[in-house]
C-alpha cells in the first residue's frame, strides 16, 4: 500500500491547542484523548459500552483473528495500551471491523517498520476524511498508531508489548 499522506503538503506546527474538542482533547500539552471516532459508514464508536479508562469512554472495535472474534474496548488515551474484551496472542494479524455496521475498517497504509503491519482508519469526524483520523495497527500487541487532524500529525505512538 502507498502512504496516503501527501508529504509536500504535510507539516507539523506544534500548535496542539489549536486542535479542539469534540474530536480530540489535549491535556497539559502531553495527554491526547480521542473523544469521537467513527467507522467506515460514519457510526460513532466511542461510548458503545460502559467501559471507561480514567473516566473517558472506550473506543470499541470488533476484532477477528486467530479463529476468534469479539469486541475490544480500547483506551481513548493515545499511548495507553489498556483494553478490555477479546484477548489474542501477541503477533496475531487481525481484521478490524466496525461493531455497528459490520464493515471492515478502511485500510490506510503500511506501518513501515518492517513488521508487515497495516494501519486502519478510525475517523475523527462523521465526514470520514483521511485528514482527520486515528490510524491503528492490525497486529495484536503491536501498539503503533498515529492521530492526524487537518492533515497534521498530532500524536504518534510506536511500541510493541508482549502479552
Amino acid at each position: 500500500m502507498t502512504d496516503p499522506i501527501e508529504r509536500d503538503d504535510f507539516r507539523v506546527t506544534g500548535k496542539h491547542r489549536a486542535v479542539a474538542a469534540p474530536n480530540v482533547d489535549v491535556f497539559d500539552d502531553v495527554v491526547v484523548v480521542v473523544t469521537q471516532a467513527y467507522g467506515p459508514r460514519g457510526d460513532n464508536l466511542v461510548g458503545l459500552s460502559d467501559v471507561q479508562f480514567d473516566g473517558h469512554p472506550a473506543v470499541t472495535i470488533r476484532v477477528r483473528g486467530g479463529g476468534l472474534e469479539g469486541d475490544v474496548h480500547l483506551s481513548p488515551i493515545h499511548g495507553d495500551s489498556r483494553k478490555s474484551g477479546l484477548e489474542l496472542p501477541a503477533g496475531t494479524v487481525c481484521e478490524l471491523v466496525c461493531p455497528v455496521s459490520g464493515q471492515t475498517l478502511d485500510p490506510v497504509g503500511d506501518v513501515e517498520d518492517g513488521t508487515g503491519a497495516l494501519y486502519y482508519a478510525l475517523y475523527l469526524t462523521p465526514q470520514l476524511s483521511r485528514g482527520s483520523m486515528v490510524m491503528v495497527s492490525n497486529v495484536w500487541g503491536h501498539y503503533h498508531s498515529r492521530i492526524v487532524d487537518n492533515f497534521e500529525l498530532i500524536s504518534a505512538w510506536a511500541s510493541t508489548h508482549d502479552e
